[in-house]
């Protein structure tokens, strides 16, 4: 497998993790089909903070507590809409927030996403749903 692995293009994005009511919030790319969850690919020596702080802000207007930013997990499975073997890395972080939630630039819209909206979303974000789910975070 590790031979496949270095031919494989990976996608490396951090994503915020945010859970209101036993929901998680999910945004909509404008021409996309799956929601996924705020976040996006860090700039050149972007750290993930830095990178989380920057997306957060351009896609939702709103600006993270870093200190209040916790590592969550990392998932890995096929990017959706990218050529076969493309992987998506999803580093998550939890993080508290200060502003009004608005969709902006490349995002249409968001949605609070429950168990049952698994199928809204893209499969990287399927795994961190059904985790969110099987911890008791989301219903």
């Amino acid at each position: 497998m590790k031979i496949v692995e270095d031919y494989m293009e990976k996608i490396d994005k951090i994503a915020w993790v945010c859970i209101q009511n036993k929901k998680v919030l999910g945004t909509l790319s404008k021409g996309k089909d799956k929601y996924y969850v705020p976040g996006g690919k860090r700039e050149a020596g972007e750290t993930d903070l830095e990178t989380l702080i920057r997306e957060v802000k351009e896609e939702l207007t709103v600006d993270i507590d870093a200190p209040a930013v916790r590592y969550y997990e990392t998932f890995e499975d096929e990017a959706h809409g990218k050529p076969k073997g493309t992987i998506v890395k999803m580093t998550c972080y939890t993080a508290e927030y200060e502003g009004e939630l608005k969709a902006n630039n490349e995002i249409e819209k968001f949605e609070w996403l429950r168990f049952e909206d698994i199928d809204m979303t893209t499969s990287v974000t399927k795994m961190l749903i059904k985790d969110l789910f099987d911890k008791g975070l989301i219903e």
